[in-house]
């Protein structure tokens, strides 16, 4: 794999890092021979200086990045560089001197071409920043940050105090800099730039509306009212001689009817002892340090930060049309909702709602949606599946074997596999680290699709907070597609979670994996854009070139293939889980009474089952891998209803058997007439009803 029309420099770091410089070129294709430096960043500096004047430059440095850009900046260069880590990454390994195609593999990336631009989000944050929390500390922030911001603060009890007894008291600010409102927060909703906070007024003193006149302080013959300008209903005892002080303001009042009151903010800090907002990944502007002053301090200075426009990728997009979460009313798939750690997916009736101001690029509602409606593009799956084939295909070439994917996030498990390499045995020679922008994006059809590449592992290294958040999920669908694997007959265990943020406990997972069986001819494919798609070409190659070919392999509940089995002595034909399913895996015949499923179709949500007015139904999760997942397959045929006037077949003889049976005792139906009428086809029913001319009809029933 050539590195087209760009200059190559690499470095051995002071000869840390052993490259075969020869056998490197060979796997490379590179004509001309790779010269390593020893000091690239220091006395041989000039060298890089020299490949400035090329068009593109792959530097085998990470560290130095910031160096390298610099003397380019100052060179005028117009030279695009490209910064590859084959230190950390490669060569500084137990296994250093094994890891030529790798590194081959590492540098090959820098030619891939680059993934297609996404959409952007606008966030537009104009620094009004509310504060929420108990007294003392959120009017000594709001102190701090009023000469940067525009502030605001909210005093709130405590959560879970009852009743509006007290609140927290401060003596409020000499000088009305910013307004100050006290109550019990009820919701905060939005994003960086539109936070709606809602909460009620407590007190019967409105802290907007008062004047701080001190008349009410006075007035007071309990002393119930102090500098904070709230009562202690504790100490009232309902002399009203505050309200008559405050006559004129009207700040005081205990019989407040509305008691509602709602601002927009660009920023919230909470410093409530648990944050308001109970998510798992709290969204962008809304800052929770809690208690501590530490966190208090960073968070504050993390607020000054947050004004201005912002812009971040559109991570997911959304297909309605294929989307399996209802149909008229009933409830199918809510895997992306129950995934979504920010709450940016919810449910609209038969679809779900993404905002993608919330959204923060997990990419795990795509990895669990089963037909695809959620797509993830950050990067596009193509875009990933062809550095993934590029990546594997360099490594084969240049000799290497059992190959090892290791995905990571470029933050917290990064900084564990540095470590891993400087202090310890660094990363086996067969394992190839990868970055994405979150592991839980990886989806089943990334995971087969790599295998089918030629890959002899996968893994996924999260952080335990990744690990606490997506484990789950994660696992599930790596489950999916070890059970897809080892029933094709492919030895050992291809798929892996490894969470941990300590570098022993990583080093023992990485270097206690045993290398997998792998597919004998890697795939030539490109992933597709459509889940499903790319699903099918990795199976179908998989299972062509399987040790141990099988017709059908049984899959887990929760796996996006199965079929649909029917109980034939409740199904009545009503055809509703026809018109339920989203995915056209049920359909009618307009011969006969039959039921026809298409396997390959679907996709296990559920919609048919329960739509089913007869219960029915039931899922049975497999992996069918003959041809006749492709064919509409009849599943239940029932025998069909002959006219008893005319003799010809009109519907289905279990459903008009039900429906008189229900409707026998039927004051409507207890003439016999009636009830054999709808054993009648349509043609019948209306001349019998005109040749009985004395049965008693609609208009003749009295009001």
């Amino acid at each position: 794999m050539a590195l087209e029309d760009k200059t190559l420099k690499l470095c051995s770091c002071n000869k840390t890092i052993p490259i075969d410089a020869v056998a490197l070129a060979r796997a490379l294709k590179s004509a001309a021979p790779i010269m390593v430096h020893t000091e690239l960043c220091r006395r041989e500096i000039e060298h890089f200086n020299s490949a400035l004047k090329d068009d593109a430059c792959v530097i085998g440095c990470t560290q130095e990045a910031p160096l390298f850009s610099e003397l380019a900046q100052q060179a005028g260069a117009r030279s695009a560089l490209k910064f590859v880590n084959i230190r950390e990454a490669a060569g500084w390994s137990a296994e250093g001197a094994q890891a030529t195609p790798k590194i081959a593999a590492l540098l090959a990336l820098a030619d891939a071409p680059e993934s297609e631009p996404v959409p952007g989000i606008r966030f537009n944050s104009g620094g009004h920043v509310l504060v929420i929390g108990p007294a003392e500390a959120a009017l000594d922030w709001a102190e701090r940050l009023s000469a940067e911001l525009e502030v605001s603060v909210l005093i709130a009890r405590a959560r879970g105090e009852a009743g509006p007894r007290r609140i927290d008291a401060a003596e409020l600010p000499a000088q009305r800099g910013y307004p100050v409102w006290s109550g019990r927060p009820k919701s905060v909703t939005g994003w960086l730039g539109a936070f709606d906070v809602e909460w009620e007024q407590e007190n019967p003193i409105d802290l907007d509306l008062c004047t701080r006149c001190n008349a009410c302080i006075r007035a007071c013959p309990e002393s119930a009212i102090d500098y904070a300008y709230q009562i202690d209903m504790d100490k009232c005892r309902s002399h009203r001689q505050c309200v008559k002080a405050c006559a004129g303001i009207g700040a005081i009042d205990f019989k407040r009817a509305d008691s509602a009151r709602s601002e927009r903010f660009d920023l919230v800090l909470d410093l409530s002892a648990e944050p308001l907002l109970r998510v798992a990944h709290l969204p962008q502007g809304y800052l929770a340090p809690g208690a501590d002053p530490l966190e208090q301090a960073l968070a504050a200075a993390k607020l000054q930060a947050l004004v201005g426009e912002f812009e971040t990728p559109g991570f997911v997009t959304y297909n309605e049309r294929i989307c399996a979460h209802g149909r008229s009313g009933k409830l199918g798939c809510t895997r992306c909702i129950d995934t979504c750690s920010t709450r940016a997916i919810s449910s609209a009736g038969q679809k779900v709602v993404v905002e993608a101001h919330l959204c923060a690029g997990c990419g795990g509602c795509a990895t669990v949606c089963p037909s695809g409606a959620m797509s993830y593009r950050y990067p596009r799956v193509p875009d990933l599946g062809g550095r993934i084939r590029r990546l594997l295909r360099t490594y084969a070439e240049a000799g290497g074997r059992d190959a090892c994917l290791v995905f990571h996030d470029g933050e917290a498990t990064l900084d564990v596999l540095m470590k891993l390499a400087r202090r310890g045995r660094g990363l086996p020679a067969r394992m190839m680290p990868l970055e994405v922008f979150h592991p839980a994006s990886v989806g089943i059809d990334v995971l087969l699709g790599a295998i089918a590449y030629g890959a002899s592992q996968v893994v996924l290294l999260v952080s335990e907070k990744q690990d606490a958040d997506y484990g789950e999920a994660m696992r599930s669908q790596l489950g999916h597609a070890q059970t897809i694997l080892a029933g094709l007959g492919y030895a050992g265990a291809h798929v892996h979670v490894v969470a941990s943020e300590r570098m022993a406990a990583m080093e023992r997972e990485l270097w206690g994996l045993a290398p997998a069986a792998t597919v004998p001819e890697p795939a030539t494919f490109n992933l597709s854009p459509e889940k499903r798609t790319s699903l099918e070409f990795a199976i179908e190659h998989l299972a062509r070139h399987a040790p141990a070919p099988k017709d059908e392999i049984g899959l887990s509940r929760g796996a996006p293939y199965g079929r649909v089995e029917v109980n034939q002595q409740a199904c009545t034909l009503c055809m509703s889980c026809v018109g339920a399913c989203p995915e056209s895996a049920l359909a009618d015949s307009p011969e006969r009474p039959q039921l026809r499923f298409i396997e390959r179709n679907c996709v296990q949500c559920g919609l048919c089952v329960n739509t089913c007015p007869e219960n029915a139904l039931v899922l049975a999760p497999r992996l069918l891998l003959t041809a006749a997942a492709r064919q509409a397959v009849t599943i239940y045929e029932a025998e069909p209803f002959k006219c008893v006037r005319c003799g010809k077949a009109f519907g289905v003889k279990a459903m008009i058997d039900s429906l008189t049976g229900r409707l026998a005792s039927h004051s409507m139906f207890a003439a016999g007439e009636a009830l054999k009428r709808l054993q009648m086809c349509a043609d019948c029913r209306v001349v019998d009803m005109i040749e009985n001319k004395d049965e008693t009809n609609i208009f003749q029933v009295k009001r």
